[in-house]
């Protein structure tokens, strides 16, 4: 059975999920390390969390891009990942779904996060038909993503690297048995269909 193009798919619990950043090691070590975000983490600047490990992986390659060395799964409440999808605008204009492009930049300008699909990933990080949620944090969604939601903060490079060497080596299913489980994230039609819009 496909994959619906669209759906949040996240490791999460009864109370948290889990997003995924990748930064350098001057802020992502010190973070792993206290368990929250050092005051050198700028609240105040657009910060785009990924439920998605492979999406990540795209994103930083392996953990190998400049200043995208630490690889970090950030642990957050649902009700903050929650409010988050709720406050959250499309990050781009969508000729049929918004009034028009004065009505979409009205809604961007209020909206304190950003919706953005991009194609999900697989092991050798080509990308495949359905979508991954990206969610941009900016204004008070960054300083409660921040200061309130983070619950935890986990140092996963050497995973990455490890998943990583396996995928070079040829051998997925070593590397597959090293993913998070991301199972389909319970939100309703509401909030699905206001994700797309």
């Amino acid at each position: 059975m496909s994959e619906p193009k669209y759906q949040i798919r996240a490791l999460h619990t009864e109370s948290t999920v889990t997003v995924y950043q990748a930064y350098a090691q001057e802020i992502g070590l010190p973070a792993a390390r206290e368990g929250r975000f050092p005051a050198v983490w700028k609240r105040d600047r657009m910060t785009w969390i990924k439920p998605s490990f492979l999406w990540m992986m795209y994103r930083c390659g392996w953990g190998t891009k400049e200043g995208q060395e630490t690889v970090l799964a950030v642990e957050i409440s649902r009700d903050g990942f929650e409010w988050a999808l709720e406050n959250a605008c499309l990050s781009h204009y969508e000729r049929g779904l918004h009034a028009d492009r004065a009505a979409w930049k009205h809604q961007l300008r209020k909206a304190p996060a950003r919706v953005q699909w991009d194609p999900e990933r697989d092991l050798r990080l080509q990308p495949l038909a359905h979508r991954s949620l990206q969610l941009g944090l900016a204004g008070e969604a960054a300083r409660l993503y921040a200061d309130e939601w983070t619950v935890s903060i986990t140092d996963v490079t050497p995973l990455a690297h490890t998943i990583h060497a396996h995928v070079r080596d040829g051998d997925l299913d070593a590397a597959r048995q090293l993913l998070h489980s991301e199972r389909p994230y319970p939100v309703n039609d509401q909030t699905l269909n206001h994700l797309l819009r």
